[in-house]
Protein backbone atom coordinates (compact mmCIF):
# COMPACT_ATOMS: atom_id res chain seq x y z
CA UNK A 1 0.00 0.00 0.00
CA UNK A 2 1.54 3.49 -0.73
CA UNK A 3 0.89 6.84 0.87
CA UNK A 4 -0.01 9.41 -1.60
CA UNK A 5 2.73 12.02 -2.31
CA UNK A 6 5.82 9.63 -1.73
CA UNK A 7 8.31 7.89 -3.81
CA UNK A 8 8.50 4.62 -3.94
CA UNK A 9 11.42 2.49 -4.38
CA UNK A 10 9.46 1.03 -8.06
CA UNK A 11 9.46 4.78 -8.85
CA UNK A 12 12.99 5.25 -8.63
CA UNK A 13 14.16 2.10 -10.59
CA UNK A 14 11.98 2.98 -13.42
CA UNK A 15 13.91 6.04 -14.05
CA UNK A 16 16.50 5.39 -16.56
CA UNK A 17 19.48 7.49 -14.90
CA UNK A 18 20.40 9.78 -12.31
CA UNK A 19 18.51 8.53 -9.14
CA UNK A 20 19.14 10.25 -6.04
CA UNK A 21 19.79 8.25 -2.63
CA UNK A 22 16.67 10.28 -1.12
CA UNK A 23 13.89 8.66 -3.44
CA UNK A 24 14.91 5.05 -2.09
CA UNK A 25 12.53 5.95 1.22
CA UNK A 26 10.53 3.60 3.20
CA UNK A 27 6.85 4.52 4.44
CA UNK A 28 5.55 2.56 7.02
CA UNK A 29 2.77 1.11 5.08
CA UNK A 30 5.05 -0.30 2.21
CA UNK A 31 6.70 -3.90 3.01
CA UNK A 32 10.37 -4.72 2.81
CA UNK A 33 9.87 -7.50 0.81
CA UNK A 34 7.85 -5.79 -1.78
CA UNK A 35 10.61 -3.30 -2.16
CA UNK A 36 13.06 -6.57 -2.54
CA UNK A 37 10.81 -7.99 -5.21
CA UNK A 38 10.57 -4.72 -6.86
CA UNK A 39 13.85 -4.32 -7.75
CA UNK A 40 14.67 -4.87 -11.73
CA UNK A 41 17.77 -6.68 -12.52
CA UNK A 42 17.93 -4.96 -15.99
CA UNK A 43 19.41 -2.38 -14.08
CA UNK A 44 23.11 -1.64 -13.91
CA UNK A 45 24.46 -3.64 -11.01
CA UNK A 46 26.00 -1.08 -9.56
CA UNK A 47 22.58 1.02 -9.27
CA UNK A 48 20.99 -1.89 -7.60
CA UNK A 49 23.85 -2.81 -5.17
CA UNK A 50 24.02 0.80 -3.56
CA UNK A 51 19.87 1.48 -3.64
CA UNK A 52 19.95 -1.93 -1.80
CA UNK A 53 22.24 -1.33 0.85
CA UNK A 54 20.67 2.11 1.54
CA UNK A 55 17.04 0.12 1.95
CA UNK A 56 18.12 -2.13 4.29
CA UNK A 57 20.47 0.90 6.08
CA UNK A 58 17.02 3.48 5.91
CA UNK A 59 15.26 0.17 6.96
CA UNK A 60 17.24 0.02 10.65
CA UNK A 61 16.51 3.84 10.92
CA UNK A 62 13.13 3.82 10.18
CA UNK A 63 12.20 1.44 12.41
CA UNK A 64 14.42 3.04 15.28
CA UNK A 65 12.46 6.33 14.76
CA UNK A 66 9.21 4.13 14.66
CA UNK A 67 10.36 2.41 17.63
CA UNK A 68 11.44 5.87 19.42
CA UNK A 69 9.50 8.40 18.26
CA UNK A 70 5.63 6.90 16.57
CA UNK A 71 5.30 4.04 19.28
CA UNK A 72 5.58 6.19 22.16
CA UNK A 73 2.84 8.67 21.09
CA UNK A 74 0.69 6.38 19.99
CA UNK A 75 1.61 4.03 22.83
CA UNK A 76 0.56 7.35 24.81
CA UNK A 77 -3.14 8.18 23.59
CA UNK A 78 -3.75 4.51 24.66
CA UNK A 79 -2.53 4.96 27.80
CA UNK A 80 -4.75 8.30 28.47
CA UNK A 81 -7.37 6.29 27.22
CA UNK A 82 -6.99 3.94 30.46
CA UNK A 83 -5.60 6.65 32.98
CA UNK A 84 -8.77 8.65 32.48
CA UNK A 85 -11.66 5.98 33.18
CA UNK A 86 -9.32 3.50 35.76
CA UNK A 87 -10.34 5.32 38.65
CA UNK A 88 -13.22 7.33 36.91
CA UNK A 89 -16.49 5.69 38.90
CA UNK A 90 -19.73 7.02 37.03
CA UNK A 91 -20.99 6.07 34.71
CA UNK A 92 -21.06 2.85 36.12
CA UNK A 93 -22.72 -0.56 34.35
CA UNK A 94 -23.11 -2.48 37.42
CA UNK A 95 -23.76 -6.15 37.37
CA UNK A 96 -24.50 -6.88 41.23
CA UNK A 97 -26.15 -9.49 43.17
CA UNK A 98 -27.48 -7.87 46.59
CA UNK A 99 -28.41 -10.57 49.66
CA UNK A 100 -29.14 -7.95 52.29
CA UNK A 101 -29.58 -4.29 52.43
CA UNK A 102 -25.45 -4.34 53.40
CA UNK A 103 -24.85 -5.10 49.47
CA UNK A 104 -26.18 -1.46 48.89
CA UNK A 105 -23.16 0.51 48.54
CA UNK A 106 -20.96 2.22 45.87
CA UNK A 107 -18.74 0.81 43.25
CA UNK A 108 -15.91 1.89 44.85
CA UNK A 109 -16.60 0.18 48.14
CA UNK A 110 -18.03 -2.87 46.71
CA UNK A 111 -15.05 -3.58 44.32
CA UNK A 112 -11.92 -1.13 44.90
CA UNK A 113 -9.88 -2.33 42.86
CA UNK A 114 -11.89 -1.97 39.64
CA UNK A 115 -14.20 -0.01 39.79
CA UNK A 116 -13.58 2.81 37.23
CA UNK A 117 -13.97 2.59 33.39
CA UNK A 118 -17.65 2.10 33.43
CA UNK A 119 -17.64 -1.92 34.33
CA UNK A 120 -15.82 -4.37 35.98
CA UNK A 121 -14.01 -6.26 33.37
CA UNK A 122 -13.00 -2.96 31.33
CA UNK A 123 -11.40 -1.67 34.42
CA UNK A 124 -9.43 -4.88 34.56
CA UNK A 125 -8.28 -4.67 31.19
CA UNK A 126 -7.37 -0.92 31.74
CA UNK A 127 -5.17 -1.44 34.00
CA UNK A 128 -3.83 -4.41 31.81
CA UNK A 129 -3.41 -2.52 29.40
CA UNK A 130 -1.39 -0.02 31.74
CA UNK A 131 1.31 -3.28 32.60
CA UNK A 132 1.49 -4.02 29.36
CA UNK A 133 2.85 -0.83 27.79
CA UNK A 134 5.15 0.23 31.04
CA UNK A 135 6.48 -3.45 29.84
CA UNK A 136 6.81 -2.11 26.07
CA UNK A 137 7.71 1.46 26.85
CA UNK A 138 9.50 1.51 30.50
CA UNK A 139 10.79 5.07 29.72
CA UNK A 140 7.60 6.89 27.99
CA UNK A 141 6.35 9.98 29.76
CA UNK A 142 3.08 7.78 30.68
CA UNK A 143 4.58 5.61 32.77
CA UNK A 144 5.20 7.06 36.14
CA UNK A 145 1.14 7.86 35.86
CA UNK A 146 0.25 4.54 34.72
CA UNK A 147 2.67 3.02 37.71
CA UNK A 148 1.07 5.29 40.33
CA UNK A 149 -2.37 4.49 39.01
CA UNK A 150 -1.77 1.01 39.39
CA UNK A 151 0.04 1.38 42.81
CA UNK A 152 -2.97 2.89 43.75
CA UNK A 153 -5.67 0.67 42.60
CA UNK A 154 -3.36 -2.63 43.34
CA UNK A 155 -3.45 -2.39 46.79
CA UNK A 156 -3.25 -5.82 49.19
CA UNK A 157 -6.47 -4.06 50.90
CA UNK A 158 -8.51 -3.48 47.78
CA UNK A 159 -7.60 -7.16 46.40
CA UNK A 160 -8.87 -8.58 49.75
CA UNK A 161 -11.83 -6.75 49.77
CA UNK A 162 -12.14 -7.77 45.92
CA UNK A 163 -11.68 -11.51 46.83
CA UNK A 164 -14.24 -11.22 49.60
CA UNK A 165 -16.65 -10.06 46.74
CA UNK A 166 -16.13 -12.16 43.86
CA UNK A 167 -16.16 -15.36 46.75
CA UNK A 168 -19.73 -14.11 47.69
CA UNK A 169 -22.74 -15.55 48.27
CA UNK A 170 -25.06 -15.35 44.87
CA UNK A 171 -21.51 -14.18 42.89
CA UNK A 172 -21.06 -17.75 41.11
CA UNK A 173 -21.29 -16.74 37.64
CA UNK A 174 -19.55 -12.97 37.74
CA UNK A 175 -18.02 -11.85 35.19
CA UNK A 176 -18.02 -15.60 34.21
CA UNK A 177 -15.81 -16.14 32.00
CA UNK A 178 -14.86 -12.51 30.00
CA UNK A 179 -14.06 -10.52 32.94
CA UNK A 180 -12.12 -13.61 34.44
CA UNK A 181 -10.24 -14.19 31.70
CA UNK A 182 -9.05 -10.68 31.41
CA UNK A 183 -8.14 -11.12 35.00
CA UNK A 184 -6.20 -14.32 34.17
CA UNK A 185 -4.34 -12.38 31.33
CA UNK A 186 -3.68 -9.10 33.82
CA UNK A 187 -1.68 -11.54 36.41
CA UNK A 188 -0.10 -13.15 33.32
CA UNK A 189 1.36 -9.87 32.13
CA UNK A 190 2.48 -8.88 35.90
CA UNK A 191 3.90 -12.23 36.16
CA UNK A 192 6.76 -12.28 32.85
CA UNK A 193 7.26 -8.61 33.95
CA UNK A 194 10.69 -8.52 36.33
CA UNK A 195 10.03 -5.67 38.34
CA UNK A 196 9.96 -5.07 42.06
CA UNK A 197 6.59 -3.48 41.87
CA UNK A 198 4.60 -5.94 39.38
CA UNK A 199 6.04 -8.81 42.05
CA UNK A 200 4.24 -6.78 44.74
CA UNK A 201 0.63 -6.34 42.84
CA UNK A 202 1.00 -9.96 41.63
CA UNK A 203 1.42 -10.62 45.11
CA UNK A 204 -1.59 -8.57 46.37
CA UNK A 205 -3.58 -10.03 43.60
CA UNK A 206 -3.08 -13.43 44.71
CA UNK A 207 -6.10 -13.87 46.93
CA UNK A 208 -8.54 -12.60 43.91
CA UNK A 209 -6.45 -15.33 41.32
CA UNK A 210 -7.33 -17.97 43.25
CA UNK A 211 -10.87 -17.47 44.14
CA UNK A 212 -11.34 -16.50 40.34
CA UNK A 213 -9.26 -20.12 39.41
CA UNK A 214 -11.59 -21.87 41.91
CA UNK A 215 -14.38 -20.51 40.21
CA UNK A 216 -13.40 -21.26 36.60
CA UNK A 217 -12.07 -24.99 37.43
CA UNK A 218 -15.77 -25.74 39.44
CA UNK A 219 -17.46 -24.43 36.32
CA UNK A 220 -16.02 -25.27 33.29
CA UNK A 221 -15.99 -29.25 34.12
CA UNK A 222 -19.63 -28.96 34.03
CA UNK A 223 -20.04 -26.55 31.14
CA UNK A 224 -21.96 -29.03 28.86
CA UNK A 225 -21.77 -26.91 25.41
CA UNK A 226 -19.68 -23.53 24.35
CA UNK A 227 -21.52 -20.12 24.13
CA UNK A 228 -21.34 -19.09 20.32
CA UNK A 229 -22.28 -15.85 20.71
CA UNK A 230 -19.93 -12.18 19.90
CA UNK A 231 -20.45 -10.69 23.28
CA UNK A 232 -18.68 -11.15 26.81
CA UNK A 233 -20.35 -14.63 26.87
CA UNK A 234 -18.04 -16.14 24.47
CA UNK A 235 -16.36 -19.28 25.55
CA UNK A 236 -13.76 -19.71 22.71
CA UNK A 237 -12.23 -16.26 23.53
CA UNK A 238 -11.93 -16.64 27.43
CA UNK A 239 -10.69 -19.85 26.72
CA UNK A 240 -7.65 -18.44 24.48
CA UNK A 241 -7.31 -15.86 27.46
CA UNK A 242 -7.49 -18.82 29.95
CA UNK A 243 -5.15 -21.20 28.20
CA UNK A 244 -1.92 -18.70 27.68
CA UNK A 245 -2.54 -17.90 31.21
CA UNK A 246 -2.44 -21.38 32.29
CA UNK A 247 0.71 -22.20 30.19
CA UNK A 248 2.75 -18.94 30.91
CA UNK A 249 2.27 -20.01 34.70
CA UNK A 250 3.02 -23.53 34.25
CA UNK A 251 -0.38 -24.54 35.70
CA UNK A 252 -0.43 -28.18 33.58
CA UNK A 253 -4.12 -28.92 35.53
CA UNK A 254 -5.59 -26.20 34.58
CA UNK A 255 -3.99 -26.01 30.98
CA UNK A 256 -5.54 -29.47 30.50
CA UNK A 257 -8.66 -29.00 31.70
CA UNK A 258 -9.02 -25.95 29.48
CA UNK A 259 -7.60 -27.56 25.88
CA UNK A 260 -9.65 -30.76 26.63
CA UNK A 261 -13.13 -28.44 26.86
CA UNK A 262 -11.69 -26.96 23.73
CA UNK A 263 -11.71 -30.57 21.53
CA UNK A 264 -15.13 -31.35 23.29
CA UNK A 265 -16.92 -27.99 21.94
CA UNK A 266 -14.73 -27.53 18.61
CA UNK A 267 -13.01 -29.96 17.32
CA UNK A 268 -15.77 -31.91 15.60
CA UNK A 269 -17.09 -28.35 13.71
CA UNK A 270 -17.68 -27.97 10.40
CA UNK A 271 -18.38 -24.55 7.96
CA UNK A 272 -18.55 -22.16 10.36
CA UNK A 273 -21.57 -19.76 9.02
CA UNK A 274 -19.02 -16.88 8.82
CA UNK A 275 -21.32 -15.29 6.24
CA UNK A 276 -24.42 -14.87 9.69
CA UNK A 277 -21.48 -12.63 11.00
CA UNK A 278 -22.17 -10.26 12.93
CA UNK A 279 -24.71 -9.86 14.85
CA UNK A 280 -25.56 -5.83 15.41
CA UNK A 281 -23.83 -5.79 18.73
CA UNK A 282 -20.53 -8.03 18.31
CA UNK A 283 -17.44 -7.13 19.42
CA UNK A 284 -15.84 -10.36 18.93
CA UNK A 285 -16.02 -12.90 15.91
CA UNK A 286 -17.92 -16.60 16.78
CA UNK A 287 -16.04 -18.51 14.09
CA UNK A 288 -12.64 -16.59 14.38
CA UNK A 289 -12.31 -17.02 18.05
CA UNK A 290 -12.98 -20.49 17.71
CA UNK A 291 -10.19 -21.09 15.18
CA UNK A 292 -7.75 -18.25 17.63
CA UNK A 293 -8.42 -20.86 20.12
CA UNK A 294 -7.90 -23.98 18.24
CA UNK A 295 -4.20 -22.64 16.59
CA UNK A 296 -3.57 -22.59 20.38
CA UNK A 297 -4.72 -26.56 21.17
CA UNK A 298 -3.38 -28.40 17.86
CA UNK A 299 0.15 -28.51 15.93
CA UNK A 300 -0.14 -26.62 12.50
CA UNK A 301 -0.63 -28.98 10.32
CA UNK A 302 -3.73 -30.57 12.05
CA UNK A 303 -4.49 -27.14 12.33
CA UNK A 304 -4.24 -26.49 9.04
CA UNK A 305 -6.86 -29.40 7.95
CA UNK A 306 -9.07 -28.32 10.97
CA UNK A 307 -8.90 -24.88 9.36
CA UNK A 308 -9.80 -26.30 5.82
CA UNK A 309 -13.51 -28.15 7.57
CA UNK A 310 -14.27 -25.17 9.44
CA UNK A 311 -13.71 -22.08 7.67
CA UNK A 312 -13.65 -23.36 3.70
CA UNK A 313 -14.41 -19.99 2.67
CA UNK A 314 -11.08 -18.56 3.26
CA UNK A 315 -9.60 -17.52 0.05
CA UNK A 316 -6.40 -19.35 -1.91
CA UNK A 317 -6.75 -16.36 -4.17
CA UNK A 318 -4.56 -14.19 -1.66
CA UNK A 319 -7.60 -11.93 -1.93
CA UNK A 320 -9.08 -10.42 1.52
CA UNK A 321 -12.10 -9.64 0.50
CA UNK A 322 -13.83 -12.96 2.06
CA UNK A 323 -14.28 -10.83 4.76
CA UNK A 324 -14.70 -7.29 4.94
CA UNK A 325 -14.62 -4.72 7.73
CA UNK A 326 -17.68 -3.47 9.48
CA UNK A 327 -18.70 0.08 10.45
CA UNK A 328 -20.75 0.93 13.62
CA UNK A 329 -23.63 3.50 12.79
CA UNK A 330 -23.62 5.18 16.22
CA UNK A 331 -20.44 5.13 18.28
CA UNK A 332 -21.82 6.76 20.97
CA UNK A 333 -24.06 4.21 21.39
CA UNK A 334 -22.63 2.00 24.12
CA UNK A 335 -24.20 -1.51 22.23
CA UNK A 336 -23.60 -0.54 18.72
CA UNK A 337 -20.59 0.96 19.28
CA UNK A 338 -19.39 -2.62 19.78
CA UNK A 339 -18.72 -3.02 15.71
CA UNK A 340 -15.62 -0.53 16.42
CA UNK A 341 -13.70 -3.53 19.16
CA UNK A 342 -14.95 -6.45 16.37
CA UNK A 343 -12.61 -4.81 13.56
CA UNK A 344 -9.94 -5.47 16.51
CA UNK A 345 -10.62 -8.20 17.64
CA UNK A 346 -11.15 -9.63 14.26
CA UNK A 347 -7.20 -8.56 13.41
CA UNK A 348 -5.82 -10.38 16.25
CA UNK A 349 -7.74 -13.36 15.65
CA UNK A 350 -6.70 -13.17 11.93
CA UNK A 351 -2.60 -12.31 13.32
CA UNK A 352 -3.21 -15.40 15.23
CA UNK A 353 -4.77 -18.05 12.53
CA UNK A 354 -2.01 -17.09 10.38
CA UNK A 355 0.91 -17.76 13.41
CA UNK A 356 -0.76 -21.17 13.44
CA UNK A 357 -0.65 -22.14 10.32
CA UNK A 358 2.48 -23.37 8.27
CA UNK A 359 4.17 -21.10 6.33
CA UNK A 360 3.40 -23.12 3.09
CA UNK A 361 -0.28 -22.84 3.62
CA UNK A 362 -2.20 -21.20 0.28
CA UNK A 363 -4.36 -18.84 2.52
CA UNK A 364 -1.80 -17.00 4.40
CA UNK A 365 -1.90 -14.10 1.91
CA UNK A 366 -5.95 -13.52 2.39
CA UNK A 367 -5.67 -14.19 5.76
CA UNK A 368 -3.14 -11.64 6.34
CA UNK A 369 -4.93 -9.14 3.75
CA UNK A 370 -8.09 -9.26 5.79
CA UNK A 371 -5.67 -9.08 8.69
CA UNK A 372 -4.91 -5.65 7.54
CA UNK A 373 -7.83 -4.41 6.60
CA UNK A 374 -9.84 -4.78 9.52
CA UNK A 375 -6.75 -3.90 11.61
CA UNK A 376 -6.65 -0.52 10.02
CA UNK A 377 -10.39 -0.02 10.21
CA UNK A 378 -10.35 -1.06 14.17
CA UNK A 379 -7.20 1.66 14.66
CA UNK A 380 -8.99 4.32 13.06
CA UNK A 381 -11.92 4.05 15.17
CA UNK A 382 -10.01 4.36 18.37
CA UNK A 383 -10.42 8.31 19.26
CA UNK A 384 -11.88 8.55 22.86
CA UNK A 385 -14.45 10.89 21.69
CA UNK A 386 -17.36 8.88 23.32
CA UNK A 387 -16.81 7.36 26.68
CA UNK A 388 -18.87 4.67 25.36
CA UNK A 389 -16.05 3.04 23.53
CA UNK A 390 -13.43 4.72 24.91
CA UNK A 391 -13.00 3.25 28.48
CA UNK A 392 -12.48 0.01 26.17
CA UNK A 393 -11.33 0.12 22.70
CA UNK A 394 -7.88 1.29 24.18
CA UNK A 395 -7.44 -2.24 25.67
CA UNK A 396 -7.90 -4.07 22.34
CA UNK A 397 -6.08 -1.62 20.22
CA UNK A 398 -2.95 -2.73 22.19
CA UNK A 399 -3.92 -6.48 22.41
CA UNK A 400 -4.06 -6.45 18.83
CA UNK A 401 -0.40 -4.35 18.23
CA UNK A 402 1.76 -5.42 20.81
CA UNK A 403 -0.03 -9.36 18.94
CA UNK A 404 -0.64 -10.60 22.50
CA UNK A 405 -1.42 -14.23 22.09
CA UNK A 406 0.96 -14.76 19.60
CA UNK A 407 4.18 -16.25 19.91
CA UNK A 408 7.75 -14.32 18.83
CA UNK A 409 5.85 -11.17 19.22
CA UNK A 410 7.09 -7.61 18.09
CA UNK A 411 5.57 -3.99 19.48
CA UNK A 412 3.93 -3.11 16.68
CA UNK A 413 3.69 -5.01 13.34
CA UNK A 414 0.25 -3.47 12.96
CA UNK A 415 1.21 -0.18 12.62
CA UNK A 416 4.07 -0.71 10.75
CA UNK A 417 2.25 -2.50 8.26
CA UNK A 418 -0.78 -0.55 8.00
CA UNK A 419 0.62 2.63 8.33
CA UNK A 420 -2.26 3.84 10.36
CA UNK A 421 -1.24 7.21 12.37
CA UNK A 422 -3.33 6.96 15.57
CA UNK A 423 -1.65 9.18 17.06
Amino acid sequence: MRVAGEVTLEAVLQRPRGWNAADCRLTDSYPVLALVLHLRLKYQAMKFICCAIFVLFTMRAAAAQTTGQFDIKAAQRFANLALACVHKEYPNHISHTLNSDADVAPPRNLTPAFYGCYDWHSSVHGHWLLVRLVRAFPDAPFVQAARDALRQSLTAENLAQEAAYLGGEGRASFERPYGLAWLLQLLAELKEWDDPQAKEMAANLHPLEEVALGRLNNWLPKLSNPVRIGEHDQTAFALGLMLDYARGKGDQKFAELVVSKAKQFYLSNKNCPLAYEPSGEDFLSPCLGEADLMRRVLPDQEFARWLRTFLPQISTSGAGNWLQPVVSPDPSDPKLAHLDGLNLSRGWMLEGIAAGLPKSDKRLPAIKAAAEAHSRAGLLAVTGQHYEGGHWLGSFAVYLVTRRGISETTLIPVWMRTGVHVD
